[in-house]
């Protein structure tokens, strides 16, 4: 594993502002270890090693064997790439009073009062006239300015932010300088109607920090979930090539619109490459589902550490903290996977990486969120355990994890690859 790792997965989040900025990082580094990438349109590749795929805002890598038996297991890692945020319009511009404004889309569930008074960049995808994309990233352009209290003395007693009316980004004065496609086609140099479509999000500009008395936390942006996307890479560079799995990464986009797309994970993309590699590997018939009964998958989202502030909202008898390891999610409506035979593997995967492990259950008068974990059971009917890092202030621009828990992570995800 890197030798600091907390510094590296600083790095890893400051690379990835929006799910293809974190994809295009994940690319990077399975080339840099000895992946190839594996294009959909092309036949497809099994020899022993790393693989790769790329669509949009998702990647799967894989790694095949040096032999495939009857014995052999997947041993699959699913994960997501995007965070809520504010999702640029196709026309955003807006003249409000005296101020150039940006229109912009609720993407997800964010907190809306954490994007108030943050400095602001635009980040995502543009698509060109050739049919070509290009990642883009500003300088901090924007900002949601924050209604002063003389003008609402109510409002530290009860703050309503309607999406419309309350939350669209300024970024110049009426009149002056280019509008926003003006300002990014002259930073990218491009002529000025270059830009055919994009996919561009509000972004902060504030890196991560380590912080607290002894440096215990980590604060940044998009802990949900890269806390789950980077460690997995981690485990997966790191596992034993020889173990007798072939081990999966599935880092999938749109989780937090309910992942109903072609890259999310009620869509087709691992279902497909599973079937392509099984195809592949002259695995037919009744041997693919031979091969699925074998496996499992670990579902890896983000979960909730107990707020002191609000400690009633959470189950009185299981209370997961930061830096105290990797939580077990369970949830009995199935909002999560987790059931007695994966609570086992899971602590069996943590005991052989000297992990400890924590349990998170719902408060039964509150209710409980989901993940990727219930899709991906039911798109693949292979067996799945859901777990997750500990956070506070879950879907704000600065979120927090302990800094031993990634690391923590990464191990007990390498130990699950290694399963036999």
């Amino acid at each position: 594993m890197p030798t600091d790792l907390v510094a590296d997965f600083s790095a890893f989040l400051q690379a990835c502002p929006t799910s293809y900025h974190a994809v295009a990082e994940l690319a990077a580094r399975l080339r840099a270890a000895g992946f190839t990438e594996q294009r959909e349109t092309g036949a497809f590749d099994v020899t022993p090693g790393g693989h790769y795929i790329v669509r949009d805002g998702a990647l799967i890598a894989y790694r095949v064997p040096r032999s495939v038996g009857e014995d052999t297991s997947l041993r699959i890692v699913g994960t997501h790439t995007d965070s809520p945020s504010f999702k640029l319009k196709p026309a955003p511009e807006h003249a409000g009073p005296g101020f150039r404004q940006a229109g912009a889309e609720v993407y997800g569930g964010p907190l809306f009062n954490a994007w108030l008074d943050r400095d602001l960049a635009l980040a995502g995808r543009i698509v060109l006239a050739d049919g070509t994309t290009r990642l883009v990233r500003t300088p901090a352009w924007l900002r949601i300015p924050q209604l002063a209290p003389h003008l609402d003395h109510s409002v530290n007693d009860q703050l309503h932010l309607d999406p419309q009316a309350h939350l669209m980004p300024v970024y110049a004065l009426d009149g002056d300088g280019p509008d926003l496609f003006g300002a990014l086609t002259r930073q990218e140099g491009l002529a000025g109607d270059d830009i055919c479509g994009h996919d561009l999000f509000l972004v902060t500009t504030e890196p991560p920090a380590v912080i607290g008395v002894a440096g215990e936390f980590l604060a940044a942006r998009r802990l949900d979930n890269l806390s789950s996307v980077y460690p997995g890479l981690v485990a997966l560079l790191e596992a034993d090539p020889s173990a007798d799995v072939l081990p999966v990464l599935a880092c999938f986009d749109h989780e937090e619109i309910g992942s109903g797309s072609t890259t999310g994970a009620s869509g087709p993309f691992l279902a497909s490459v599973l079937e392509r590699c099984c195809l592949a590997l002259g695995i037919t018939g009744d041997a693919v589902h031979r091969l699925y009964a074998r496996s499992w998958v670990v579902s890896a989202d983000a979960g909730h550490a107990v707020n002191p502030n609000y400690p009633t909202l959470h189950d009185p008898d299981e209370r997961p903290r930061l830096n105290g390891g990797p939580m077990l999610k369970v949830n009995a409506k199935q909002r999560y996977t987790t059931d007695g035979p994966g609570e086992a593997l899971w602590r069996r995967v943590c005991r052989a990486a000297d992990v400890p492990v924590q349990v998170f259950v719902s408060n039964n008068a509150v209710p409980c969120g989901t993940t990727i974990g219930p899709l991906t059971a039911t798109r693949l009917g292979i067996r799945t355990v859901d777990v997750g890092l500990p956070l506070l202030s879950m879907h704000s621009t600065r979120e927090l994890v302990g800094v031993d828990d990634p690391a923590r992570l990464a191990r007990a995800l390498q130990a699950f690859y290694e399963l036999g």
